[in-house]
């Protein structure tokens, strides 16, 4: 008994000794402002040096100006590692957070458009597959290594511990520079033909940005409107698509009574899965078609969904085995979606198209999140609980709902590789 009251007045005087060393770091800082004569804020570590600016012009290739951006977000990422985690640094880190995603989604534009340039019809399930399922692995070897490295111990690697969330700031510094490393390849081997480059047209404002892209869309409905309708198809089941990974581990701690251990361990389980599937789904797209690897995928997603809506009560095995089998079919569904655009497309066309691939998967992003809501209001009213946490087994429905009206729209869509795409020129040049 003696020691537990010693070990909780150990602590208290640790937490007492910390906020006294905050409040003296507060005051010395404020003291420095106060001689300085300004109230001003600036990005931690400094002002950029000329040097580290990004440049007012657009880099060589579409992978040059990832990378670059890549690089840009790991030295502001690897700036707040010489402050400490204080409140006021939120709203950059936010800042640096959405950024991110910015250039990702950019990158990810062009990233698919490389497809065709890469594979032939007769390649390009694998090569897609490949690509995607490789995605889902280095992602969970990333995340095993700085959990079980950084997050997880005392002490981590170097020292490391979670004083002032260091474990946490270098994790952002490590994943930055993960993504640098494993965009070399891409931005040291491939180059843009510049001879098929179109001339620049003249800037415009944030409206008529809006305005092109809205002629853009209407041109392509009626000229193209088998692309179309994949377009949209394929925006509605990618976002239950994203609702699966989303909502899961939601799923597995609120109803199947994981516990955090056991939904990062599912985590990793789910992920291996799908990439594997995803590689190896990539030979039946190649073989059977996009359509029928999409249709297959989304149908058996349906089935293990209901089931995990039905066995509920089972405890986690059953969700340990329907939910993989949800996994299983994500990524293959998700690969050959991009594999089925990239034959659709015109050659020269494929930066503009993915364009809207991506712009429609984001403008229907709400889908999956109102329907699981949507859903689980539904069943607390149907079953009469005071608590809606006690049916939050109902929110499968809204995800299920989601994929199925991207399923029946797809149904429409023909399948097809267009003469004049890029997949067609490289397969008459062998």
């Amino acid at each position: 008994m003696g020691l537990g009251v010693r070990c909780v007045q150990r602590r208290d005087h640790h937490v007492r000794v910390q906020r006294l060393h905050h409040l003296r770091l507060v005051r010395r800082r404020r003291e420095r402002q106060a001689r300085l004569g300004t109230r001003r804020r600036r990005c931690p570590g400094g002002p950029l040096r000329p040097d580290q600016r990004p440049a007012g012009r657009p880099l060589g290739t579409t992978y040059l100006l990832a990378g670059g951006q890549h690089r840009t977000g790991g030295a502001c990422l690897g700036r707040p590692l010489l402050r400490q985690a204080l409140p006021e640094y939120l709203w950059l880190g936010l800042l640096l957070l959405a950024a991110g995603n910015v250039f990702f989604e950019f990158a990810s534009v062009n990233y698919n458009a490389m497809l065709n340039e890469i594979a032939t019809p007769a390649t390009v399930g694998r090569v897609s597959g490949l690509g995607w399922g490789l995605g889902y692995i280095g992602g969970i070897v990333l995340l095993l290594f700085v959990y079980f490295g950084l997050i997880n111990p005392e002490v981590g690697l170097f020292g490391i511990t979670d004083e002032q969330a260091l474990d946490v700031r270098v994790t952002m510094l490590i994943c930055a520079l993960w993504t640098v490393l494993f965009s070399l390849p891409v931005i040291l081997t491939l180059r843009d033909d510049k001879s098929q480059r179109t001339p620049r047209g003249p800037r415009v404002g944030l409206a008529a940005s809006y305005r092109h892209l809205f002629r853009t869309v209407r041109a392509l409905w009626e000229t193209d409107r088998n692309t179309a309708y994949f377009l949209l198809a394929s925006a509605v089941f990618r976002d239950g698509l994203a609702g699966v990974f989303t909502f899961g581990g939601v799923l597995a701690a609120g109803t199947f009574g994981f516990s955090d251990g056991d939904v990062i361990i599912f985590g990793v389980a789910a992920n291996v899965v799908a990439g594997v599937a995803t590689i190896l789904f990539g030979a039946l797209d190649d073989r059977l078609g996009p359509k029928r690897v999409i249709v297959l995928s989304l149908s058996a997603m349906l089935v293990a969904g209901f089931m995990v809506f039905l066995m509920h009560d089972g405890g986690t095995v059953m969700f340990w085995i329907f939910g993989l089998v949800l996994c299983i079919f994500v990524g293959p569904a998700s690969s050959a979606s991009r594999t089925f655009l990239a034959r659709l497309i015109p050659e020269g066309e494929e930066g503009e198209i993915f364009g809207l691939y991506a712009t429609t998967g984001r403008a229907v992003s709400f889908m999956a999140p109102a329907a699981w809501s949507g859903a689980i209001l539904l069943g607390a009213a149907v079953t009469g609980v005071a608590d809606a946490d006690d049916v939050q087994h109902w929110g499968i429905l809204g995800i299920l709902l989601v994929l199925a009206i991207g399923l029946a729209l797809v149904l429409r869509v023909k399948p097809q590789v267009r003469e004049d795409s890029a997949l067609a020129s490289s397969q008459s040049a062998e």
